[in-house]
């Protein structure tokens, strides 16, 4: 992940079963966001944050990166891992969202464990919030994350969502393992 801002950005839609994502990827083809269709102002909102002005262009992100999508939501519960990401944010938030790629399909952190993860276990608030100021849903899963608990907190996608992402990962991270 870098702090590189880019140059183009451009804006593409893909259906799901979860609603229409936005997917925006910059001039070099890397993603630079991924919201649902319903949070279009959430995604403008994190790309000013992250990038100052920008311009998003319509149109069509690269085939490796529409069918890595694709692939996911139709059972491919690793197609994502493949994708290149460029996120701007700070170091700390860039760490969290690398320890979120590294959370395996089908399974949960809370809180707590990502903030041990990445070396500071007592910024258990701070991982919170950069988990929310995460740009790129389900690439970056933040989706994988629980409340101490075991329960699921909120997701800016909403929590049926989460759920679905969550038990879709599970019954396909489980037919992966056994084939």
């Amino acid at each position: 992940m870098s702090r590189k801002p880019p140059e183009t950005l451009i804006l593409d839609h893909l259906d799901t079963p979860v609603g229409q994502v936005l997917l925006v990827v910059d001039g070099d083809g890397a993603v630079r966001a991924l919201d649902f269709h319903d949070y279009e102002p959430r995604l403008r909102r994190l790309l000013r944050l992250h990038y100052g002005a920008f311009d998003l262009t319509p149109g069509v992100a690269p085939q490796g990166v529409r069918t890595a999508v694709a692939a996911y939501f139709t059972g491919d519960p690793t197609a994502l891992d493949r994708l290149d990401v460029q996120t701007g944010g700070t170091d700390f938030q860039r760490s969290v969202w690398a320890a979120l790629r590294a959370i395996p399909p089908g399974q949960t952190r809370t809180y707590g464990q990502l903030a041990a993860a990445i070396g500071r276990p007592s910024a258990v608030r701070a991982v919170g919030l950069a988990n929310g100021s995460n740009p790129i849903a389900v690439i970056v899963p933040c989706h994988r994350v629980i409340g101490a608990n075991g329960t699921l907190t909120g997701y800016a996608g909403g929590l049926e969502r989460k759920q679905w992402l969550l038990e879709h990962e599970r019954r396909h991270a489980r037919t992966s393992a056994a084939a």
